[in-house]
């Protein structure tokens, strides 16, 4: 299936989840028309810093992951709010040095626990996107990871999101 032609096929009116190519260009444009919607997930991050008064503007923003889906736009939306913005993915150099310096840290990277205790500065605010299913309890019940070591890291964080 070629998803672009599916994405062009769907009426930008209609796009409730941002990812048309009208509505993803309207969200890069500075100054332009805003996109009649926006990926749902970057949204509900930047609902979360907002909502707990995180400022943005003037931090250094990691976000680990460029999908289409929630890297890309959540990189927009940082940069929108005057954050410095560096995108991480599987061919960037030493992302642990550049996680190291993030003030905010957007982990969407699909791999488990990738984010160690190590690779975060004291003060440093986490939204873990990641889920992963990982085993069960002895009773059934499911356990779920993210993409960051949790145990690790939310002594050092002012703010962390649970997975």
């Amino acid at each position: 299936i070629d998803s672009q032609r599916v994405l062009k096929a769907i009426s930008v009116d209609k796009d409730a989840d941002g990812f048309h190519p009208l509505n993803v260009g309207n969200m890069w444009i500075s100054g332009g028309d805003p996109p009649m919607a926006v990926a749902c997930t970057p949204a509900g991050c930047i609902e979360l810093l907002q909502r707990y008064d995180i400022p943005v503007s003037g931090k250094n923003c990691v976000v680990l992951g460029r999908s289409n889906i929630v890297g890309m736009p959540m990189a927009c939306l940082l940069q929108s709010m005057n954050g410095t913005v560096t995108c991480c993915h599987s061919r960037t150099k030493d992302i642990k040095g550049k996680v190291q310096d993030a003030d905010i840290i957007i982990a969407a990277v699909g791999q488990v626990e990738m984010v160690r205790g190590d690779w975060v500065k004291p003060g440093a605010v986490i939204i873990d996107v990641g889920i992963h299913m990982v085993g069960e309890t002895p009773e059934g019940k499911r356990v779920f990871k993210g993409d960051v070591a949790f145990d690790e890291v939310a002594s050092k964080c002012t703010h962390i999101t649970p997975v």
